[in-house]
């Protein structure tokens, strides 16, 4: 399956345990809509690759968009990695925060994944989400309950 714009295009290659999205061009307010459509319309697996080796510029709508399908590839049951971020769009995934959300990998063949995570700390070890309702759209992190609470009654 592939999606076209001037600006962006996303090529997807669904496999057995996982579905691999290349993303190339400009994700911002124009495009992310392509972005998205994709992302929504790739089928259910464990692992959902997202190569943003090709793409030069992820806007807030860009983030936006990869927050979303986060949640709704968790709430699925399945993982989305960022792969091989460009210098320009892994700062923006530092600046933003979303790097402690969603695990970013370094470039690795379809269907297999490095040892660690380019992020310093793993995903795995962080109890923090991120949240849309701050001012203006903002990312704010909200820890995350890390047990449950324990009742005692008397």
């Amino acid at each position: 399956m592939q999606e076209r714009n001037d600006r962006f295009h996303v090529q997807v290659s669904v496999g057995d345990h996982a579905v691999e999205v290349r993303a190339t061009g400009e994700v911002d307010i124009a495009t992310v809509g392509v972005l998205r459509s994709a992302l929504w319309a790739a089928p259910s697996r464990p692992l959902l690759r997202l190569d943003l080796s090709g793409v030069r510029l992820l806007s807030a709508a860009g983030v936006r968009a990869l927050l979303a399908a986060h949640r709704r590839i968790r709430a699925r049951g399945g993982v989305l990695v960022l792969v091989d971020p460009a210098p320009t769009v892994a700062r923006v995934l530092r600046v933003t925060g979303l790097h402690r959300v969603i695990p970013v990998w370094p470039a690795a063949p379809a269907g297999a994944l490095p040892a660690r995570p380019l992020s310093l700390v793993p995903p795995a070890e962080v109890p923090v989400a991120a949240s849309l309702a701050g001012p203006l759209g903002a990312l704010v992190p909200i820890a995350q309950p890390t047990a449950a609470p324990v009742l005692a009654c008397a």
